[in-house]
C-alpha cells in the first residue's frame, strides 16, 4: 500500500504503509529526554502509516552501527517489500560538543557507518541522530511530534522502502 504524505517545506512523498512494513528502531538513549522526543516522532508517523516496528535500545551512538551490522548478520533485513523481516531502519540518539574532539569522532564514525552499512546492505534508512552544540538545540529539533527529527527520519525511511519496491516499476 501506499501512502502520500506532505512533508514540511516539500511536496507530496509517496510513502510505503501497510501491514507488509516493518521498521527497526535503534536507539541511542544516552540523552533519554532528547532520544523520548524523537521516538514519539518517528512513532506516530509510523503509527499514521499503519508500519510495525520493534525498538532495540543501545548505549550510544558508537554503539547504533555495530548494532545495525549485528541485525544485518542476522539476515533479519528482507530483500524486498512483502517478505518477511525487516524494510527499513531507523537510527535514533543525539551527540551534544563537548570540550573535546571526542564530538567529531562520535559523529562522523557514527554516521559514516550507519550510511556505509545501509548503502552496501540496500536498507533503507531514516537518520535521526542529532549533532547539536547544546542541549537546548537538540530539544528543539526532537519536539513537534511527527513534525521534530524524529518524524522526519521515520518519513525518509518509509520514502525509502517505497524507492525499494517501487524504483524499477515506473521505467526510471
Amino acid at each position: 500500500m501506499v501512502h502520500e504524505i506532505s512533508k514540511r517545506g516539500g511536496g507530496d512523498l509517496a510513502l510505503q504503509t501497510g501491514p507488509g512494513v516493518r521498521v527497526l528502531i535503534l536507539e541511542a538513549p544516552y540523552y533519554q529526554d532528547v532520544t523520548d522526543e524523537l521516538i514519539k516522532g518517528a512513532t506516530a508517523v509510523l503509527d499514521g502509516a499503519k508500519v510495525g516496528y520493534d525498538r532495540f535500545a543501545v548505549p550510544g551512538a558508537l554503539e547504533l552501527p555495530q548494532a545495525l551490522a549485528a541485525v544485518i548478520a542476522q539476515g533479519l533485513f528482507s530483500p524486498a517489500h512483502g517478505t518477511p523481516g525487516y524494510s527499513g531502519v531507523l537510527a535514533i540518539g543525539c551527540v551534544i560538543r563537548g570540550e573535546t574532539s571526542h564530538y567529531g569522532i562520535v559523529c562522523n564514525a557514527t554516521n559514516h557507518w550507519l550510511m556505509d552499512l545501509a548503502i552496501s546492505h540496500k536498507i533503507p534508512l531514516g537518520n535521526a541522530v542529532l549533532t547539536v552544540d547544546t542541549k537546548d538545540q537538540a530539544m528543539a529539533r526532537a519536539t513537534g511530534g511527527a513534525d521534530g527529527k524524529g518524524g522526519d527520519a521515520a518519513r525518509a525511511c518509509l520514502r525509502l522502502v517505497w524507492l525499494a519496491a517501487n524504483v524499477g516499476k515506473y521505467g526510471a
